[in-house]
C-alpha cells in the first residue's frame, strides 16, 4: 500500500511540473486585441533572447517626430530556435517594418503576433507554436 501512495505521489508531482507552466503562461488574448493590427517601421534596438518571450525592441519616429521604442513579443526562444529562427537573424541598428496587433492595455508600447521583415525582404515570424512562427522566410 505505501508502495502504491509513493508511485501516486511521484506521478502526481510530475503531471504538475509539467502542466503548472502551460497553466500560468497567457494566451495571446489576454493580453493583445487581434482587432487593433498595427504596422511600424522602425530601427532595431535591442533584442532580449530570453525566456518566456523574445522580445525585439524598435525604436519608431511617430508623425510628429517623437521617438518611441515598441517592445514586439515572440515565442519562446527554443521554440523559435527549432523553426530555424537565429538570435542573429536580425541586427541592432536594423531598420525593420513589424506586423503584428497592439497590446489590450491603453497607452502600451507592446506588439504581439508580429511579422518583422527586413530592409532586404527577410521575414522573421514571432509567433509561438500554432501561430504560424516559421523561423526566416527563405531567401
Amino acid at each position: 500500500m505505501l508502495l502504491k501512495a509513493s508511485i501516486l505521489s511521484v506521478a502526481t508531482a510530475v503531471v504538475l511540473a509539467v502542466t503548472a507552466p502551460v497553466a500560468a503562461h497567457h494566451a495571446v488574448s489576454a493580453e493583445f486585441d487581434s482587432t487593433k493590427p498595427i504596422t511600424l517601421k522602425g530601427t532595431i534596438k535591442r533584442i532580449e533572447w530570453t525566456n518566456p518571450h523574445i522580445y525585439t525592441n524598435v525604436e519608431v519616429k511617430e508623425p510628429d517626430g517623437t521617438l518611441v521604442v515598441y517592445r514586439v513579443e515572440g515565442a519562446a526562444p527554443n521554440t523559435l530556435f527549432r523553426q530555424g529562427w537565429r538570435k542573429e537573424d536580425l541586427k541592432i541598428g536594423e531598420l525593420v517594418t513589424v506586423n503584428g496587433i497592439r497590446a489590450k492595455a491603453a497607452g502600451s508600447m507592446n506588439v504581439g503576433q508580429a511579422t518583422i521583415t527586413t530592409a532586404d525582404g527577410r521575414k522573421i515570424y514571432g509567433q509561438g507554436a500554432g501561430g504560424g512562427a516559421r523561423g526566416p522566410a527563405p531567401q
